[in-house]
């Protein structure tokens, strides 16, 4: 008999896939809502926000977006470039004091030839990582084990960027 891996929060993501692109976009729709720890988010800044991806990566896997919905970086301001890359920066500092990760990667996907799952709107994705996290079940059975709930996480990180205010 074959080994399982039981995933159920997967199955919301494959129902709303084909939906998420149909009405509307979560970079515009979740921050216009009052709502920040049932739609993960983290920080509200002037221009832009940080909201746990719901579909992690790695544990404390984050995003930083723009609430101006563009897919290009020649539509937004110097200001609201500064305000990400700070952003950027202020979260791998939370994630740091909470996961202390040997590493990140840091970066956007630009069109759908560039592998965003979300084309028509950037956002910088804040993966950490460690050493030797790419195991058996990354490499051979394209699944990646996430240790610890989305919930738990988002009360760790929402701590540790009071603790650095």
């Amino acid at each position: 008999m074959a080994d399982q891996l039981w995933a159920p929060w997967r199955f919301d993501y494959i129902k709303s896939a084909d939906q998420t692109n149909r009405t509307g976009c979560i970079f515009v729709d979740l921050p216009a809502q009052n709502n920040d720890r049932e739609n993960l988010i983290l920080h509200r800044g002037q221009s832009s926000f940080v909201i746990l991806n719901r579909y992690p990566y790695t544990s404390g896997h984050l995003m930083v977006a723009p609430y101006k919905h563009t897919a290009l970086l020649t539509e937004l301001t110097d200001l609201e470039l500064l305000e990400i890359n700070q952003l950027v920066r202020d979260a791998t500092t939370w994630i740091q004091s909470v996961f202390n990760p040997d590493g990140f990667n840091i970066g956007v996907n630009m069109g759908s030839a560039g592998g965003a799952g979300i084309p028509s709107h950037l956002h910088w994705h804040i993966v950490p990582r460690w050493n030797g996290d790419t195991n058996f079940m990354t490499s051979t059975a394209n699944t990646r084990v996430i240790p610890q709930s989305l919930e738990t996480t988002y009360e760790l990180l929402l701590q540790a960027k009071n603790d650095h205010a």
